[in-house]
């Protein structure tokens, strides 16, 4: 998989982006474990790409979400046992 980031938000710590090899949309942020830091994808519709580009509260909503893994159907790779946590 090959993702790119599109819109990145510093601040609050996620990305918006492209898978490039399915086309999928993502919402993206760091995560950690003892090992590693990575990212964790969480796949979206064009919809709400382009509503969190302009809208940073929905899309800090929608992250805050993710991060308390209440969305994890959403996940477009799944993680492995050391699941990391949120930075």
């Amino acid at each position: 998989m090959k993702f790119k980031a599109t819109f990145i938000n510093r601040e609050k710590m996620f990305s918006l982006g492209i898978e490039e090899t399915s086309s999928r949309l993502y919402v993206s942020f760091p995560v950690s474990n003892r090992m590693v830091d990575y990212e964790e994808y969480y796949e979206i519709d064009r919809l709400r790409f382009e509503l969190f580009q302009k809208d940073v509260e929905a899309a800090v909503a929608f992250v805050m979400k993710c991060r308390r893994q209440e969305l994890d159907e959403l996940l477009i790779q799944n993680p492995g046992t050391n699941r990391g946590t949120t930075i």
